[in-house]
């Protein structure tokens, strides 16, 4: 969300960002802190942990374990991500213990590292244990085996020419169409106008884009008004049938204001 607040730009500072790109990168989750001094004897599970209940009849199942000792744990650093994203190892083997939200995994570790009581612990990756200075408690929390983050690659100065295919993508580009490319607008609509956002969105179904995100923001105009960052399928920089082009004419009639902010090549078709 960082990065959509710098392109929604609502202040005029980023007036030359947009996206070129974007990368795909596994993340793996490791539990860190400081072995406890003192040896107990651990079981792998608390009573009950994992029991099915009339609230979470299907609870998940932590993909790894602790190891060494987390008795000695209180306390949690971590960014929220890195909280929602190791729900099953939390619950199983630190259930209760405090959960304290920061602004990085990186900063999360720092803060673990600074109490000297040596009961705080932070998810973060296996480089911040490195920098600094602690000890791996757990390997591999993440929930799920195909966590993964993207990232944009961001462009600064006047946008260039279509992006360009590698050459094993090329034989694909026709079967693709469309969704070869993604592509980011923001815009803001009327307040106060009954179905102003259905009317921008209907733009897109008419033009048959396909929205692969939605995404809202606070505009900074007026209490409860949102700035919108759509992401579709498509490019006005590759537009041989002019759907896009002919898209962003009518959103241009029907939205407040709007801006363009990149396209990209497709990493995930």
């Amino acid at each position: 969300m960082f990065t959509l607040d710098n392109l929604a730009d609502r202040n005029g500072v980023y007036t030359d960002l947009s996206v070129c790109g974007e990368i795909y990168l596994d993340v793996h989750h490791f539990l860190l802190g400081h072995k406890s001094p003192v040896r107990f004897l651990d079981e792998s599970l608390s009573p009950g942990q994992c029991t099915p209940t009339a609230t979470d009849p299907n609870p998940l199942k932590p993909r790894a374990k602790p190891l060494s000792s987390l008795k000695h744990i209180t306390r949690i650093y971590s960014h929220p991500q890195g909280f929602g994203q190791t729900v099953a190892f939390l619950s199983t083997y630190l259930k209760g213990v405090d959960q304290m939200d920061v602004s990085s995994t990186s900063k999360a570790a720092q803060l673990a590292s600074e109490d000297k009581t040596g009961q705080s612990a932070a998810i973060a990756s296996e480089i911040a244990a490195e920098m600094h200075g602690l000890d791996i408690l757990a390997r591999c929390i993440e929930d799920r085996d195909d966590n993964t983050t993207r990232f944009f690659i961001i462009h600064r100065g006047a946008e260039g020419g279509a992006p360009k295919f590698s050459a094993s993508s090329k034989k694909d580009a026709a079967a693709l169409g469309s969704a070869r490319y993604k592509s980011l607008v923001s815009f803001t609509v009327p307040h106060k106008a009954p179905g102003a956002l259905a009317d921008v969105l209907d733009v897109f179904k008419k033009y048959k884009l396909n929205l692969t995100s939605i995404n809202s923001l606070p505009s900074l105009i007026q209490p409860f008004q949102y700035l919108f960052l759509v992401e579709f399928e498509g490019s006005k920089l590759d537009d041989p049938d002019g759907m896009v082009k002919g898209a962003l004419e009518e959103v241009d009639k029907v939205a407040q204001s709007w801006r363009w902010l990149g396209s990209w090549e497709n990493q995930r078709t």
